[in-house]
């Protein structure tokens, strides 16, 4: 691992590259205790807006507040309800109706406080307010801090699917502090190693290998074992923005799990299993058909399967029947002219994006959810 994240240590930057909309990451350990991060950021505001949930809002509202009105800047606060059943465009309307009460102009930053649904809304609001004001992501969730807060994708979901409404939207800079981590309840942070796996099986395998020899360490919430794990995830997903910002090509590698996972989410409710849950199952789906195409060895599937159940994740799809699987995969943003396409493996660290895949394979493989 490189470096340690001890306490007095300085935030490690990282830049997504966009030309003149380039912003940085900050990844450190009481983040907000640095005033020197402030002018980092870049940040000018004298007026702040911090978007939460009342999870999270009640235990990180405070230290947020103080650190961005270090110069005399003005911080308000907006609660929205905790959950994925949330992120609806009620929700994104009560936030509206807040900033327009409030009189919000355009100089005011948007702060998302929260993990991926609070960023989701809390994003779009800032990209569709007054036609978009600055935006800042402190994501407070394991899955938000290595995926969601970092890209500019901010969206809310329509009962067809998920992330059905949205837009690209760059935040000014993403601030992530390890310590909220140490909050999070396990299953969350469970989830969020979800979405830590999939980097690895994707693009980098030799940190597929490094996650298998230190997931002991990564589930006991080791700040040495995290920072290596969040800035690994972090550096991936920024080159992939900078490559594709608009998902025409490589960004949609990340989706992988995801057209499966998405339905599942979908088919069972909105919050009745966790994100990351869905992804970790739907990861197993694709690389199932991956193994059936003979791409992917089957003993790179049990490597797969056995790092997963290892983190606590489950490893069996639910039950939604072959039909309403596809029905649900058909609405998928990765559609183009009606066809379906899916990221497969071509083998541990090494995706692909295809529609070119056999149906009769993949009914195979959904007919395997079924019992």
């Amino acid at each position: 691992m490189s470096g340690l994240l001890t306490k007095d240590m300085k935030n490690r930057q990282i830049n997504v590259g966009l030309g003149s909309r380039t912003y940085p990451i900050f990844i450190g350990r009481d983040s907000f205790r640095n005033k020197d991060l402030l002018d980092a950021c870049g940040e000018r505001s004298r007026r702040y807006v911090v978007v939460t949930n009342d999870v999270v809002g009640p235990l990180y509202f405070e230290r947020v507040a103080q650190f961005f009105s270090i110069r005399g800047a003005a911080v308000e606060q907006v609660i929205i309800p905790d959950g994925e059943r949330f992120k609806t465009q009620e929700t994104l309307t009560s936030i509206y109706d807040q900033l327009i009460e409030r009189r919000v102009d355009r100089s005011t930053t948007i702060v998302a406080l929260g993990g991926g649904v609070v960023g989701d809304v809390a994003g779009f609001a800032a990209a569709t307010y007054q036609r978009g004001v600055p935006l800042v992501q402190i994501p407070t969730t394991l899955l938000s801090q290595v995926d969601s807060s970092v890209g500019g994708k901010t969206a809310i979901n329509h009962p067809a699917g998920k992330n059905m409404i949205g837009s690209f939207y760059q935040p000014q800079a993403v601030i992530i502090d390890l310590e909220m981590l140490q909050s999070l309840p396990e299953r969350e942070f469970q989830a969020g190693l979800a979405e830590v796996v999939k980097y690895g099986a994707i693009m980098d395998a030799a940190f597929f290998v490094w996650l298998e020899q230190n997931v002991t360490l990564l589930m006991k919430r080791d700040f040495d074992a995290l920072g290596y794990a969040v800035e690994r995830c972090c550096t991936s997903k920024a080159r992939i923005v900078e490559d594709d910002e608009t998902e025409s090509g490589s960004r949609a590698l990340l989706n992988f799990g995801h057209t499966f996972g998405h339905a599942i989410e979908a088919g069972l409710g909105y919050g009745k299993w966790l994100h990351g849950e869905a992804v970790a199952v739907g990861m197993l789906l694709a690389s199932r058909l991956s193994v059936l195409m003979g791409s992917l060895t089957q003993s790179d599937w049990d490597r797969i399967e056995r790092l997963l159940s290892s983190i606590g994740l489950p490893i069996d799809a639910p039950d939604l029947g072959r039909e309403r699987y596809l029905e649900l995969m058909g609405y998928d943003k990765k559609v183009l002219d009606g066809k379906l396409r899916l990221v497969l493996l071509k083998s541990l660290g090494a995706a692909y994006v295809t529609g070119d895949f056999p149906r009769d394979l993949l009914v195979e493989v959904l007919d395997g959810t079924e019992r």
